[in-house]
């Protein structure tokens, strides 16, 4: 069954609340950055927390590659059950196909340099392995020589994390959520998660896992207290020490923060280390300050969210102000109205007529992130408000849309797929409307505009997920 972590006040375990605000400032001051939730858990207890409505607490989140930690703890898990060892070879795992791989450095890749992002490989080979392979990309992968030996190169390389997830769940009989469920995910009351998958039906390991925020927390703490977790050591401590250290030198990263090294799965930090997964997600573990620090969010300047960080928010850990009381009372109601602004617009037309006769064709515009799936949208009246229809090959995403604020809507599509939005909106003159929806269970936001009199859309996305998908798949998955 879920549980929550204990809860406590800045103050009592020595945090400035007065930081906490400077960093929401500071990440609130960049129009380039939009924050999604913040929990902050100093000495087991959560200090602070936050989320941007329509964001909330209850809602998973796509992680993106902030899953790779929680394929990296299977992987802990895996090791320990004896279903597979650090020195083993890739190959060794996928005897079906050995005799297909030649090349002496793919033959001699071990499980501790796909963990650790040292195949060999100087470049991130996702494509090109499911080109050579589209219902194996293990064997794809295996199939293109490393460049380098294994073990002597740091490449951010999506399939090593794939070979990695693949051995445990072909060992382990099950997929990753089945295999951490009793190990991990009960233990820890983490509570209903989801995986998408990958070819062959494998969960994806590199990305794709759905949690909340205190989940993934929960996971933090898990490796701050060195595996251990109510009395029991769950993960080997030996592990998380060798997890959560340099394996591979990395100097080559552009950003300060991912070029201090890379343990197996875990990227390390200026200040202690972290999972992090694309636009924001991040689990910060700082063991000096027995602290976590976790964020979801939607950005492309991810070094900006741990510069705000190690600016505002660490040197307020272990230290409390003078003004504690009055910055507290300041914090708790920032954090209890946290929002994202919405969509401006008017409200909508008295005479529907020009807007319900027919359907807003999509208009391909050079330079934008359109759906590639999206064919036509639909306007229609809803109640007192309004709705938007987004139509696509076999399906329909119908939802209401909020003039002034944001309308939540957990839409059933005809596959009976469940696929929460929040939508805002209105209309900017007599015939053009604009509206705009967040995905809640993804970093995502689209942009609608529809515009008469020759009835043409634009959807368009701040930025689109890393793997193009139909709208149907823009949730949790199970």
């Amino acid at each position: 069954m879920p549980s929550f972590l204990p809860r406590s006040t800045p103050a009592a375990q020595r945090v400035d609340p007065a930081a906490i605000l400077s960093f929401l400032d500071a990440v609130d001051g960049r129009p380039d950055l939009e924050m999604h939730s913040l929990m902050v858990v100093r000495h087991g207890r959560v200090v602070a927390e936050g989320w941007w409505a329509p964001y909330s607490a209850r809602r998973p989140q796509l992680l993106y590659s902030l899953s790779k930690s929680f394929t990296s703890t299977a992987a802990a898990f895996a090791q320990a059950d004896g279903l597979l060892d650090l020195d083993d070879t890739i190959v060794s795992h996928f005897a079906e196909f050995a005799a297909d791989i030649t090349d002496p450095r793919s033959r001699s890749m071990r499980v501790r340099h796909v963990a650790s992002m040292a195949s060999g490989h100087t470049r991130d080979m996702l494509g090109e392995a499911v080109m050579r392979d589209p219902e194996e990309p293990v064997r794809g992968f295996l199939l293109i020589p490393p460049d380098r030996d294994p073990g002597t190169v740091f490449a951010y390389n999506q399939p090593c994390t794939y070979a990695l997830a693949s051995i445990i769940q072909r060992q382990a009989g099950m997929p990753l959520t089945g295999y951490l469920r009793p190990r991990l995910f009960d233990p820890l009351g983490i509570g209903p998660v989801g995986w998408h998958t990958f070819p062959p039906g494998r969960e994806q390991g590199f990305s794709g896992l759905h949690a909340r925020t205190e989940d993934i927390a929960k996971l933090g703490l898990l490796y701050l207290q060195q595996g251990w977790w109510e009395g029991t050591q769950l993960i080997p401590a030996k592990w998380v020490a060798e997890a959560t250290s340099e394996r591979i030198s990395n100097p080559g990263e552009a950003n300060p923060d991912w070029r201090q090294g890379y343990g197996y799965q875990f990227w390390m930090s200026r200040h202690g280390y972290r999972g992090d997964g694309a636009f924001g997600q991040f689990c910060v573990i700082l063991p000096e300050q027995d602290t976590v620090i976790v964020t979801t969010a939607y950005t492309t300047d991810m070094q900006a969210v741990l510069d705000a960080m190690w600016a505002h928010l660490l040197p307020g850990i272990g230290t409390v102000s003078a003004a504690a009381g009055s910055a507290h009372d300041q914090l708790s109601a920032r954090l209890a109205h946290l929002e994202l602004p919405a969509c401006p617009g008017e409200p909508a037309p008295v005479d529907w007529r020009p807007w319900t006769s027919g359907l807003f064709t999509i208009a391909s515009t050079a330079g934008t992130w359109v759906q590639p799936f999206l064919t036509s949208i639909e306007v229609a009246p809803r109640g007192g408000g309004w709705q938007i229809s987004l139509i696509e090959p076999a399906n329909t995403l119908t939802f209401p849309v909020g003039t002034g604020d944001w309308t939540i809507s957990d839409h059933a599509d005809r596959h009976g797929e469940t696929i929460p939005v929040a939508a805002s909106g209105g209309w900017l003159d007599g015939h053009t409307l604009r509206a705009e929806v967040i995905f809640l269970e993804t970093p995502h936001r689209m942009d609608i505009t529809c515009t008469l009199p020759g009835r043409t859309a634009q959807a368009v996305w701040r930025h689109p997920p890393l793997n193009p998908s139909k709208l149907e798949h823009l949730h949790c998955p199970g």
